[in-house]
């Protein structure tokens, strides 16, 4: 059998931390921000942690890591 490969898109976008969880940026921070709000942009620049629903779906993209 051949090895698994990841999902290369997805190994771009996620990250695993140290616990196991899986890290995500946010999106709607890319363009046509002049109407969004200094807090709103402010806060989309953090990072956070991927649904507890898609997690599955996400770890399986990067299962061949």
């Amino acid at each position: 059998m051949p090895k698994m490969k990841s999902n290369r898109a997805a190994m771009k976008r996620f990250r695993k931390t140290g616990t196991g969880k899986i890290r995500r940026q946010q999106a709607f921070h890319g363009h046509i921000l002049t109407k969004k709000t200094s807090k709103r942009k402010r806060n989309l620049r953090k990072i956070t942690l991927v649904a507890a629903v898609d997690v599955n779906r996400v770890r399986r993209m990067l299962a061949g890591n």
